[in-house]
């Protein structure tokens, strides 16, 4: 019933106890997982567990926020986008979130490897025609900029893709549903401090709306704090439906038909 848009089975907190975490997704009629990429060194692993499983998918991608790793290509991403059961590209998008301390004092302008690392994702996804999965950290504008100069605005030619773990301000919601993107939401939306994300959870339109988990980070209230896994995608369903006013059951189905239209070729139950 549930589709968990975007998780990270092959983290060892995870990996390490596949059997239950694929158990606990079963009892909790999470029926679907996409399992994303964070470097190339990492793939072969990821693509090995969406191989294993009829129920699992993969991205294949660099992290914007993963340094001296391999730096595809556009063409080593297209061969390895072109693998059995990969159906996107990414994680791939901008991340500017504390570079005072976490980068070294280092400025904007000191992250141009970044911002080329995603346009060579853009291009990749636009020549093999699958999506993109976007992460943006306090870089909201410079992803929107670069989209746009790639040629990202939902028109023939695009890849289109999601905005993951959305916690943006509605401005960057409403861009990004402009150039064609759908807009994904993790356990950060049940937390007490979110109201602000929960009222763009309720703007969304329903036909845009992905949920998905980030597992294992970011567990949802009532496990905040606590390893998170795919069975956790049912709160984050809970908790949007409230707000629209729709029953869990309705999300669930529409939110999975989401998934089946944005990541073309994947089937549904």
């Amino acid at each position: 019933m549930f589709t968990d848009s975007h998780c990270h089975l092959n983290f060892p907190e995870l990996i390490n106890q596949l059997p239950q975490v694929l158990a606990a997704m079963e009892q909790a009629q999470v029926s679907r997982a996409l399992c994303i990429a964070c470097t190339i060194e990492d793939f072969p692993q990821v693509h090995a567990l969406a191989m294993s499983q009829p129920h699992l998918w993969c991205t294949v991608g660099v992290h914007p926020d993963t340094e001296e790793k391999h730096e595809p290509s556009t063409q080593e991403l297209l061969e390895y986008a072109a693998l059995p059961k990969v159906v996107g590209v990414g994680e791939t998008g901008l991340d500017y979130y504390g570079m005072q301390e976490r980068k070294g004092g280092r400025s904007i302008a000191d992250l141009e490897w970044q911002r080329q690392r995603f346009r060579t994702h853009i291009r990749a996804a636009r020549a093999c025609q699958k999506p993109l999965v976007i992460h943006t950290r306090a870089a909201a504008e410079d992803t929107l900029a670069i989209l746009r100069e790639e040629g990202e605005d939902g028109t023939a030619g695009s890849a289109g893709g999601v905005f993951h773990c959305f916690t943006e301000n509605l401005e960057v919601a409403k861009a990004a549903l402009d150039l064609g993107f759908y807009i994904s939401f993790s356990g950060i939306v049940t937390f007490k401090n979110a109201q602000d994300l929960r009222d763009i959870a309720a703007y969304v339109p329903v036909e845009r709306l992905l949920i998905e988990t980030d597992s294992p980070y970011l567990a949802p209230v009532p496990y905040r704090g606590k390893l998170n896994t795919p069975a956790f995608v049912p709160y984050v369903a809970a908790c949007i439906a409230q707000v629209r006013g729709l029953a869990v059951e309705a999300l669930a189905q529409q939110t999975s038909a989401n998934f089946d239209r944005l990541f073309t070729g994947v089937v549904s139950d």
